[in-house]
């Protein structure tokens, strides 16, 4: 235990010296150059010029300090001040295009939390179908190797063509990406069973339904926690993907909403959020597979 604790402890210390590395290394990228003087664009517009100009995408408050250019690349001060101002008011709503992080992330765990969940009614199942039958494991094979590679986003128009509503359609990507890892990892699981267990549960004439959950569950839990673990995070990548492309609200519209407003100190936020997420779901299935993995 005080091995792993000392290991843990350094672990943590190489990361906090990389992340210091990181934005070390962001800050000298966004400084000035030497000897160029700040050009003093935005001092000398009216509100109306600088409003016309943003609507360009020439907004003079965007010039770099160094070269008098537009389009220079946020500082790390700027973009914590923007995660501040985000995090600040994170429910906020006037409307439409302008709603608080915590809102937009609400929206989008939502979608990813009813497609994974759907996606787990299927899959789990039809898992366990597959793996203890090795006829039906052969059968549904070529079925599962076509699908797979798949992109999700590809099954977007014809969602959007079929279901006509961009909300559930998004859903549907999100069920469709998740499907696959889960469906084959809890046949895996099931299927790599030891005989010996399945003999012992025969010899002791256990009933098929007991023998499922007592015996085949326990000890294929954790691939079908890995597979879970797998779905769960294709389904946070892809629902921001999908996001950009149906509009309305989440996480992935909030980055694509920025973007157009030449927002880029709100873009890199969003991205940093969606990282921080990304982790937490993925510390989450971490904790279920350690729990329920058996070690001896």
């Amino acid at each position: 235990m005080r091995v792993w604790s000392a290991l843990g402890f350094r672990a943590a210390v190489v990361s906090l010296l990389l992340l210091v590395l990181l934005v070390f290394s962001w800050f000298a990228a966004t400084l000035p150059e030497a000897g160029v003087p700040v050009p003093a664009a935005a001092a000398s517009q009216t509100p109306e010029q600088i409003e016309y100009l943003k609507m360009m995408g020439k907004d003079p408050g965007a010039l770099t300090a160094g070269t008098g250019k537009q389009g220079g690349f946020p500082t790390p001060m700027q973009t914590a001040q923007t995660a501040w101002k985000q995090l600040s008011d994170p429910f906020y709503d006037n409307g439409p295009n302008d709603k608080g992080i915590a809102i937009q992330l609400a929206h989008s765990l939502g979608r990813v939390a009813l497609g994974f969940g759907l996606a787990c009614l299927v899959a789990i199942p039809l898992g366990f179908v597959i793996g203890m039958s090795p006829l039906l494991r052969r059968a549904f094979d070529p079925f599962i190797q076509v699908l797979k590679p798949i992109s999700p986003l590809a099954w977007m128009p014809l969602a959007l063509y079929t279901i006509k509503d961009s909300s559930v359609s998004g859903i549907f990507v999100i069920f469709i990406c998740s499907l696959w890892p889960m469906l084959i990892n809890t046949a895996f699981g099931v299927a790599s069973v030891k005989r010996e267990w399945l003999n012992v549960a025969a010899t002791l004439e256990v009933s098929p339904l007991r023998k499922a959950f007592l015996v085949i569950l326990p000890a294929a839990a954790p691939t079908i926690v890995t597979g879970m673990r797998i779905s769960m995070s294709i389904a946070w990548l892809v629902i921001v993907a999908a996001e950009m492309l149906v509009g309305g609200t989440g996480i992935g519209y909030f980055v694509w909403n920025e973007w157009n407003n030449l927002s880029l100190t709100n873009v890199i936020f969003a991205i940093v959020v969606i990282g921080v997420v990304g982790m937490l779901l993925d510390l989450l299935f971490g904790l279920l597979q350690k729990a329920v993995t058996y070690v001896e």
